[in-house]
């Protein structure tokens, strides 16, 4: 996995080079059994078809036993397709879609660590961590810590805007966590129909 945080040409995370127009970022959204194993599988799924996995999280869902995987990659919708149907192929998931940023919605996190005497020098770096609605949430002699929640390229955004002033130490971003915008989870409908089947 890799984080291409580090590109300044612009506000949004770069596709990778020598990719074709098609390629975007895309969200797949797993659902599974609570499974000893299953990552493993998961992310194999990416390695055969040579998919570099941009961030990974995996939280419990809203639904009893069932575990939530949120996975981002660049890739063009036809690789995506097949990642996802072969992903659904494995025996202990119970459903996987992918998703563009426009049909979820996504928050992360950004942490900033922050020379001291920098920020004491230079007040332009505390009003610029104030204009991105970030916050200081320790402070010590040698460094400042700064978060940051929103969308990625708000983050990234505010890494780019302290990094011009020579002050990050260090700086690191979550993986994503998204929701659909349906009222349920994307996997509820499928699990009603499935205790159907079986009655």
């Amino acid at each position: 996995m890799s984080d291409k945080t580090t590109d300044r040409k612009s506000n949004i995370l770069p596709s990778p080079s020598g990719e074709g127009s098609g390629v975007r970022l895309y969200t797949l959204l797993v659902y599974s059994e609570n499974i000893a194993g299953i990552l493993n599988q998961i992310t194999a799924v990416f390695t055969r078809r040579q998919v570099n996995i941009e961030s990974l999280n995996v939280s419990a869902s809203s639904i009893p036993g069932v575990h939530k995987y949120t996975i981002t990659a660049w890739s063009d919708e036809d690789q995506i397709v097949k990642i996802t149907k072969q992903i659904e192929k494995k025996i202990d998931v119970v459903k996987a879609n992918y998703f563009t940023d426009d049909q979820l919605f996504i928050r992360e996190s950004g942490l900033y660590k922050l020379s001291t005497q920098a920020v004491l020098e230079n007040p332009e770096i505390s009003r610029t961590i104030r204009r991105h609605d970030a916050s200081i949430i320790e402070v010590n002699p040698t460094y400042s810590i700064v978060m940051k929640y929103g969308v990625t390229d708000h983050i990234i955004s505010l890494y780019r805007a302290l990094d011009e002033f020579g002050c990050v130490l260090q700086y690191t971003r979550s993986g994503r966590i998204a929701v659909t915008r349906g009222m349920q989870e994307e996997v509820s409908k499928f699990l009603e129909q499935r205790e159907k089947n079986q009655k």
